[in-house]
C-alpha cells in the first residue's frame, strides 16, 4: 500500500460486495497507526487519551463532523479523558477501504496523537 489513503474520500458502499479479508485489512494498518484489527478482521478500533472531559468531547465533535463530511459513521464511546472509535461497514458486515480512509483521517485530527 503506497497510496496515502488519508487523501482519498469515502465512497458510498451499497453492499453486495465481500468485506476485506483479514490479510487485506492487515495491509491497510501501516497507514492507520494506533488502530487495532479486531473481531477476526471485521473491525478496527483505536483508543484516544485526553487530559479532561472537554478535550475528549471536542475530539468526538471533530470525529462527528468528519463522519458527516465523508458519509461514513463510526461508533464512538467517550468519557472523562478518553474516547474510543470503532469502524466497520455495516452493509457488508466487515471492513471496507472506507473504514481505513476514515481511520487515517481521524488520526490527522487535532488531539489524535
Amino acid at each position: 500500500m503506497t497510496e496515502n489513503i488519508a487523501k482519498k474520500s469515502c465512497t458510498p458502499c451499497r453492499g453486495g460486495i465481500p468485506p476485506l479479508t483479514r490479510e487485506e485489512a492487515a495491509g491497510y494498518l501501516s497507514q492507520t497507526p494506533g488502530w487495532d484489527l479486531l473481531d477476526d478482521g471485521h473491525l478496527i478500533r483505536r483508543k484516544f487519551q485526553f487530559d479532561d472531559f472537554k478535550q475528549a468531547l471536542a475530539f468526538v465533535d471533530e470525529v462527528g463532523r468528519l463522519a458527516e463530511d465523508e458519509g461514513h459513521h463510526p461508533d464512538v464511546c467517550f468519557g472523562w479523558g478518553h474516547a474510543e472509535v470503532s469502524l466497520w461497514t455495516h452493509k457488508i458486515k466487515g471492513l471496507h477501504e472506507n473504514d481505513f480512509i476514515m481511520a487515517a483521517k481521524i488520526n490527522q485530527l487535532p488531539g489524535a496523537s
